[in-house]
């Protein structure tokens, strides 16, 4: 008996390789429209349901295209070229599928390192016209879900805020502005948080010397770092933060400093509820003496309060 070999190569299925390393929402669906204006067949694939515990929050998400190029994680980094694989079979075969992994799922040989299991829906991307409608709405910082309806294989977008989760029948998929944040204080210590933040991923704005940003510039997706040794120059930015609606405002200084900051913003007719939205000390540790220090200190601060702003606008999101 002889065994065929296939000739050509190209006849074989091409093996799930990683495009880029990314867990950025904004840049996997960027790569979904990358892929499908570039005539390439590309599938969104979405986290939908947690069983136990999971390494990713629930509305965690992938894009496979055709030729087995992928970015994003639905796990720890441990299922996703197995996924991707899967992925690759519904693209060929132009049908949607749920594919759980874990607990309860029929593939043995893929554990959790958590113990848990997750179900995770794959869509096949008809066109990008929904996806280049959520990323223009997140480019302007306006919060937008995406719904998808695993039986009649539909995306749409619904915009304004929301939480990701089953509404129904339909899987929302909620997206928020990438977090930005705003420094302004001396060149030194500016300039470290600075990059520390770019480092980090985040979109940065680093205030020059007397510039002050309106209210409606700090948007809810916006952190306000102050690292002023002088509270009369930052009274301004600081004031215009506190009009705002950022989800952090942390200012340089002691204690004795804040309670000087405190007396200003009273004397300026701030009320005293609205005191207690500044973070200061500034940072998750006292006394960085050194702008490296402080600039680390500052930045797992705004960080550690995104995320805690995160669970709770998604209190179910993961266990």
């Amino acid at each position: 008996m002889t065994a065929r070999i296939a000739a050509d190569p190209e006849a074989l299925a091409p093996e799930p390789r990683v495009a880029f390393i990314s867990d950025d929402a904004i840049d996997i669906l960027a790569f979904a429209v990358q892929s499908l204006e570039e005539g390439r067949g590309a599938a969104l694939i979405t986290l939908v349901e947690i069983r136990g515990g999971a390494a990713r929050r629930l509305g965690a998400q992938m894009v496979v295209r055709d030729d087995g190029l992928y970015c994003g994680f639905v796990s720890g980094g441990c299922t996703e070229a197995a996924v991707a694989a899967e992925a690759m079979i519904a693209l060929a075969k132009g049908m949607d599928r749920h594919l759980l992994l874990g607990e309860g799922s029929p593939f043995f040989d893929i554990v959790l390192p958590c113990g848990g299991g997750i179900t995770l829906a794959i869509h096949v991307l008809v066109d990008a016209a929904v996806l280049r409608q959520a990323l223009a709405a997140l480019d302007r910082r306006m919060p937008v879900g995406l719904l998808y309806h695993p039986g009649k294989r539909a995306l749409c977008l619904r915009e304004g805020e929301a939480a990701s989760g089953w509404d129904g029948e339909w899987f929302v998929r909620a997206y928020r502005a990438k977090p930005r944040i705003v420094v302004a204080g001396t060149p030194l210590e500016v300039g470290a948080v600075a990059r520390v933040a770019v480092a980090a991923g985040y979109e940065t704005v680093a205030l020059e010397g007397g510039q002050v940003p309106s209210p409606g510039d700090l948007d809810a997706d916006t952190a306000v770092a102050l690292l002023f040794h002088d509270v009369d120059r930052e009274l301004p930015v600081l004031t215009a933060a506190l009009a705002s609606d950022a989800f952090y405002v942390g200012a340089l200084g002691s204690r004795r400093t804040h309670a000087k900051r405190c007396g200003a913003l009273l004397a300026c007719g701030q009320a005293e509820s609205v005191l207690a939205r500044v973070r200061a000390p500034i940072g998750i540790f006292d006394k960085a003496r050194d702008a490296r220090a402080l600039a680390i200190s500052v930045v797992a601060d705004i960080a550690h309060a995104r995320t805690r702003l995160e669970t709770a606008f998604n209190p179910n999101s993961h266990r």
